[in-house]
C-alpha cells in the first residue's frame, strides 16, 4: 500500500474512533435514531476501507478478518439498538473501540508503506548524477522506483521554444523507461520527485517541458528533490568573493523550489547556505539548514564505480586506441566548454583547431577523446549562431578524418574510465577526473601552438 493511502487509512481509523464517541453521546441524550445512523456510516466506511486494502495487499491479508469482525460488531449493536433502544452507551463505545483497536494495529504493523519516488532525468548524458540514487530505491522493496525522461527544447536566439527533444532510448538497458505521457502525476501523488535540472524558464540556451518547472511539481509531490547534474570545485567559505562566484548555482529556482537539495559535500553545503542566505537574508539561514544537505554526489559515485575493464569500447574507437603492437596508446580527454566558448568566441574555435593539429600530429603515440560538452552546439545556436559554421565544419572534419574519438554519447563515465590524462576547460569534469587520480592540464586559448606558421 502506498504511504499516502496508509496514512489515509490510519486517519479514516481516527474518524471511526471520534464516531463511536457521538454514538455514546446520542445514546445518552436518547437520540437512538442518530446512533442508528452513525452506525451506518461506520459500517459503510469500513467496508469501503476493507476493499481498499483488499485491493493492495490481497483478499486474504491478515487485516480483512479484523475488519469483517468489526462489521459483525456493528451489525450486532444495530440490532440490539433497534430492538432495544435502552442500553449501556458506555459498554456500546467500549466494544466498538477493543474491536476497532484490532483494525489499527493490524495496519500499523502489517500493512507496509510503499514509497514511490519518480526520477525525471531529461538529458540521458546528465542521468549518472540521479543513477545511484535511483538504484537504492529500485533494490528497495518497499519503493516503486519510475524513470521518466522529460522532454525538452532548444531555444532560439530570441528565446522561444524551438526543436523539442526526448533521450528515452539512450538510457542504460537496465535502467527501465516510464514515458511522460503515460504517468498521471496527480493521480500517483509519488512521495518523492527528483530532478537535476534546475532552471525551469531561466535558461537562455535551453528549457524542459514547462510542465516539469519546478514550481509546477511540487503540487504533484511531498517531498521535491533536487540533485546538481554538475560537480563544482570545493569553495573557500571565507572567502566572500567565491562564494559570490558560486552564487548563481545555489540561487536557481530548482534550489528555491525544493524540498531537499542534496548537494557533493558538507563543504558545498555550507557554500549554498552562506550564497542563499546572502541573497535572501540571514533570518532564513535556519530555513536553508534544514534543506541543503551535503550527502555527496551520485555523479561522483557512478565515476568511481566505473572501470575501463568492465566498459564496452566500440570497434572504431579501439581502431584508435591500440598501437600495431596490441598495447593501448595514452588516451587524453579533451573537454571543450560552453563557457569557454561564450567567453572566447572566435578565439575558441581557433584553439580547438589548433589543439586537434597538434593530436594529429602525435597519434602514433597518443589517441584523442574529444568530448565536447553536451549543449554546445545548442548554445551556440541559441546565444552565438555567427560562430555555427565554423564549429560545425571542426567537428564535421575531425570526425571524418577518423584518427581521433569523438565521443557525443551520454556515457560520460566511460570516457573517463578509458582517459589516462585529461586536457581543456576549466568543467565540473575536472572534478571527476581528479577523484579518479587523473592528471589534470588546463588549455588557455591565448596560446595557439602553430600561431607562428600561420603569420609567416
Amino acid at each position: 500500500m502506498r504511504k499516502a493511502q496508509k496514512t489515509q487509512a490510519k486517519n479514516f481509523t481516527a474518524v471511526l474512533r471520534t464516531a463511536h464517541t457521538e454514538i455514546k453521546k446520542a445514546l445518552e441524550s436518547k437520540n437512538t435514531d442518530l446512533a442508528l445512523d452513525l452506525l451506518e456510516q461506520c459500517q459503510a466506511g469500513v467496508i469501503e476501507l476493507g476493499e481498499s486494502i483488499e485491493a493492495s495487499e490481497g483478499e486474504n491479508f491478515i487485516t480483512i478478518p479484523f475488519i469483517e469482525a468489526y462489521c459483525e460488531q456493528i451489525y450486532q449493536t444495530y440490532e440490539q439498538l433497534r430492538l432495544l433502544p435502552s442500553c449501556n452507551a458506555h459498554k456500546i463505545q467500549k466494544t466498538l473501540n477493543k474491536t476497532l483497536t484490532q483494525i489499527e494495529n493490524s495496519i500499523e504493523n502489517d500493512i507496509p508503506a510503499q514509497i514511490e519516488a519518480v526520477f525525471l532525468p531529461y538529458k540521458a548524458s546528465m542521468w549518472d548524477s540521479l543513477e545511484s540514487v535511483w538504484k537504492a530505491a529500485d533494490e528497495d522493496p518497499n519503493c516503486s522506483a519510475y524513470v521518466i525522461p522529460i522532454p525538452y527544447y532548444d531555444r532560439d536566439p530570441e528565446g522561444n521554444f524551438a526543436q523539442m527533444h526526448y533521450e528515452g532510448d539512450l538510457y542504460p538497458d537496465y535502467v527501465p523507461i516510464t514515458p511522460y505521457d503515460q504517468y498521471n502525476f496527480a493521480e500517483h501523488h509519488p512521495d518523492m520527485i527528483f530532478i537535476h535540472n534546475p532552471y525551469d524558464n531561466s535558461n537562455y540556451v535551453t528549457s524542459v517541458h514547462p510542465f516539469f518547472y519546478s514550481d509546477k511539481l511540487k503540487q504533484y509531490t511531498d517531498q521535491l528533490i533536487y540533485i546538481p547534474y554538475f560537480i563544482l570545485g570545493e569553495v573557500n567559505l571565507e572567502s566572500e568573493e567565491s562564494i559570490k562566484n558560486m552564487a548563481h548555482f545555489a540561487t536557481t529556482p530548482g534550489v528555491i523550489n525544493a524540498d531537499k537539495v542534496i548537494v557533493q559535500s558538507e563543504n558545498m553545503r555550507q557554500a549554498y547556505i552562506k550564497a542563499l542566505t546572502m541573497v535572501t537574508g540571514e533570518q532564513t539561514r535556519k530555513y536553508w539548514e534544514e534543506r541543503i544537505l551535503g550527502l555527496g554526489s551520485p555523479k561522483m559515485d557512478k565515476a568511481m564505480a566505473t572501470r575501463k575493464e568492465d566498459v564496452e569500447i566500440p570497434g572504431q574507437w579501439l581502431k584508435i586506441i591500440e598501437k600495431e603492437d596490441g598495447s593501448w596508446k595514452k588516451i587524453i580527454f579533451y573537454n571543450t566548454s560552453v563557457t569557454a566558448l561564450l567567453n572566447h568566441n572566435e578565439k575558441m574555435n581557433e584553439k580547438i583547431k589548433d589543439v586537434l593539429r597538434v593530436f594529429k600530429e602525435n597519434q602514433e603515440d597518443v589517441a584523442l577523446l574529444w568530448r565536447p560538452h553536451p549543449l554546445i552546439e545548442a548554445t551556440i545556436k541559441s546565444v552565438r549562431p555567427r560562430l555555427w559554421e565554423d564549429y560545425k565544419q571542426i567537428v564535421d572534419t575531425y570526425r571524418a578524418e577518423g584518427w581521433g574519438i569523438y565521443d557525443d554519447t551520454p556515457d560520460l563515465d566511460r570516457a573517463i574510465a578509458l582517459s589516462d590524462a585529461y586536457y581543456g576547460d576549466g568543467s565540473s569534469v575536472v572534478q571527476l577526473c581528479k577523484e579518479k587520480g587523473m592528471p589534470v592540464m588546463y588549455q588557455n586559448v591565448e596560446i595557439l601552438n602553430y600561431a607562428d606558421d600561420e603569420q609567416e
